[in-house]
């Protein structure tokens, strides 16, 4: 499994990007987040939040 192949935790985007739990869930429901469920736990592929954060970069250097 590569770094970008790594599944994570709602609270490990959290610690990452210092965002509230309600914004995570905000991104995944407006499916700027791609996330995946597992039983009841909901997981984040890496390379899903990079995406995430390089959109949001390129979008602020408009």
């Amino acid at each position: 499994m590569t770094a970008d192949d790594k599944l994570l935790t709602v609270p490990e985007v959290m610690a990452r990007l210092k965002i509230s739990c309600s914004t995570v869930y905000d991104l995944i429901r407006t499916r700027r987040l791609a996330s995946i469920t597992i039983g009841r736990a909901r997981r984040i592929r890496a390379h899903a939040l990079n995406a995430l954060v390089h959109h949001q970069l390129a979008e602020a250097a408009r």
